[in-house]
């Protein structure tokens, strides 16, 4: 089956065709870097990782191109806040940046440009803008003319008409059209500068995708992302100042991912709704993070719950336990990759994921394999089964979750990692845990079921279960 991916300017789905056979060219627009990522940043960066993860599965060779932002009036009015340089800002935000999407499991792009390091390549567009009659120079601010495009619109269908008329009236006296936007900006004395043929300024925001995205893959590439915020007006003004330059469309495949909202509005910095992936570590592992966001189909809004997360920890355990339960009875297994890429299991979430990457589906496929799993386990624990079977299950089972960023760690490692997470957010004293599990011990044993029920109790009310198993007692947070 061929890979069909949605396309934004097309408004349906599309058999996906590289413009160069079996080579991909991806660009995705990265994170303004003047504070931490929220997790509406983390399901972008997810999607695209997952998307570039399955590129890379199908035999593309592929170039995956996330920039930053590393200059805008935010970073500016941030940088003066903090009375620190812009540079110094950027950096430490770039550095979270890494660490934080890095616990999510996302791999590095190709490139990972920053939006400063190609000011040379703007003003060359911006220059050839003006000299096609498509920009112009104002007081030293330097706008694109948006009615010299007649295509203006046709990613998100939205009509200049009907733009002008519902436009404020604009303070901006330097501008020809309400509509037009900036290219350059002519800068103030206490800010960031650099030269240019209009005097000293700086870039405006949609000028620096459109120079990055060409100068790493040239005048059309394959797919552009991004979140649906971005289709209008960002996406819109990049194909309008691209086609300025080049004449032709600078990209096949637009795709964008869908919201995160809470309390049905899309979450965000400025409507000061969000929650960064610093306040959810604290509670719950980044990879309950991961398949949360990866258990709806990346164009659909999700909406972010605590409950939703304590739902995807719940799952994410029972396929370690799945796993665990799988590798103790199978022990060392020499599973080809080949053997792995004709199992059945594979074939049907890649029917799902040829379909506009709907993970959501191969989620419910994993889910359904990790019960088949379990099943097997007990077969063979009857002295029925087949332990080659199950080994093989096993392998793909962990490689699909692979494809999706999941399952990548040891279940010993993931339990641990969970315990100490929960251990510090909800304060237990392991100390007292392991005297009242002994207590209770002791009066199992003396049969003073009385205190032993006391003992459970108390340590329900901490938040533990217990397990009573043939290796003693053991003990895990509800």
């Amino acid at each position: 089956m061929s890979l069909i991916i949605f396309n934004t300017l097309s408004g349906k789905k599309e058999v996906f065709e590289p413009v160069r056979e079996n080579i991909v060219g991806m660009y995705v627009c990265g994170v303004t870097v003047y504070d931490y990522c929220h997790v509406g940043h983390a399901r972008s960066g997810v999607v695209f990782d997952t998307i570039f993860r399955y590129l890379k599965h199908c035999g593309y060779d592929v170039t995956y191109v996330r920039n930053f932002t590393d200059i805008d009036d935010k970073i500016i009015n941030r940088s003066k806040e903090q009375n620190i340089s812009w540079q110094e800002l950027t950096e430490k935000f770039i550095q979270a940046f890494y660490e934080d999407m890095g616990r999510l499991y996302i791999q590095s792009p190709t490139e990972e440009p920053k939006a400063t390091d190609h000011i040379q390549e703007m003003l060359d567009m911006i220059s050839s803008l003006i000299e096609r009659g498509k920009a112009y120079e104002s007081e030293g601010d330097v706008f694109y003319s948006v009615s010299s495009f007649d295509e203006y619109g046709q990613l998100s269908g939205k009509n200049i008409a009907d733009l002008q008329a519902g436009a404020r009236v604009d303070v901006n006296e330097k501008k020809r059209d309400a509509l037009d936007f900036v290219l350059w900006k002519k800068s103030k004395p206490d800010e960031p500068n650099w030269d240019s043929p209009w005097g000293a300024g700086r870039p405006g925001w949609h000028i620096e995708c459109s120079a990055m995205g060409r100068k790493y893959f040239g005048d059309t590439f394959d797919i552009h992302g991004g979140g649906k915020d971005l289709v209008f007006p960002h996406h819109e003004n990049e194909i309008a100042q691209s086609c300025g330059v080049t004449g032709c469309l600078p990209v096949r495949f637009w795709v964008h991912n869908g919201f995160v909202n809470i309390d049905k509005e899309k979450m965000s910095k400025s409507l000061g709704n969000f929650f960064t992936l610093r306040d959810i570590y604290k509670k719950f592992h980044p990879e309950a993070l991961r398949l949360f966001l990866v258990s709806s189909h990346y164009r659909s809004p999700i909406d972010f719950s605590m409950k939703n997360l304590e739902d995807a920890e719940k799952v994410i355990l029972r396929f370690y336990e799945a796993l665990d339960n799988a590798e103790s009875i199978v022990g060392d297994h020499n599973i080809s990759l080949d053997e792995i890429k004709n199992h059945p299991f594979l074939a049907k979430c890649e029917k799902a994921m040829n379909d506009d990457f709907n993970t959501a589906v191969v989620v419910a496929h994993l889910n359904e394999e990790s019960r088949r799993i379990n099943s097997e386990c007990i077969l063979i624990g009857s002295g029925e089964g087949d332990k080659k079977n199950l080994a093989l299950r096993l392998s793909t089972f962990r490689f699909v979750g692979e494809l999706l960023g999941l399952l990548t760690g040891s279940p010993e490692k993931i339990r641990q990692e969970i315990f100490n997470i929960k251990k510090t957010e909800l304060e237990l004293d392991v100390g007292k845990i392991e005297c009242l599990i002994d207590d209770r011990n002791e009066a199992r044993k003396n049969k003073d079921w009385g205190r032993a029920d006391e003992c459970r109790e108390e340590l329900a009310h901490m938040g533990v279960v217990l397990e009573d198993t043939s290796k003693g007692t053991e003990w895990k947070i509800k």
